[in-house]
């Protein structure tokens, strides 16, 4: 098969689901002693870009309350500019699930790659922390 028969990956055909919530760039503070960014570093920022598309349908505060699994497909370099996407999936009374993914986002004009993805759930809080309805709930 020559390179133009080679058929698309995964990646290359769909691409990020979802809108672009929160991008960074890896650097030396997030490694491990063998220059690997952690893979706990991804899952926080995963978790703070679910939370901001959460926060934004709930209108206010909202905490997170379970993380479906997770498979890391390809570490994370020193300089890597990671995209977190977004997509809220469903909205109960109180609680929101968003899909989030993340992408190494190319700067050399290359298709982005996944990195992970996973479902976070949310619940709605009110001031004292407690849960509360969404507005517009079941709408």
């Amino acid at each position: 098969m020559n390179q133009q028969e080679q058929e698309p990956t995964e990646n290359a055909i769909t691409g990020p689901i979802g809108q672009l919530t929160l991008q960074l760039v890896a650097m030396p503070s997030h490694t491990n002693a063998s220059g690997d960014i952690y893979g706990g570093w991804l899952v926080a920022n995963m978790d703070i870009a679910g939370e901001m598309a959460a926060s934004a349908r709930a209108e206010g505060r909202t905490a997170t309350v379970a993380i479906d699994s997770m498979v890391f497909l390809r570490s994370v370099k020193v300089g890597d500019v990671i995209g977190f996407y977004t997509q809220l999936e469903s909205v109960g009374r109180s609680s929101l699930k968003v899909h989030v993914e993340a992408w190494i986002n190319s700067l050399n004009g290359q298709c982005p790659v996944k990195l992970t993805e996973g479902r976070f759930t949310f619940v709605a809080l009110d001031a004292q922390g407690r849960t509360r309805l969404l507005p517009n709930a079941g709408a």
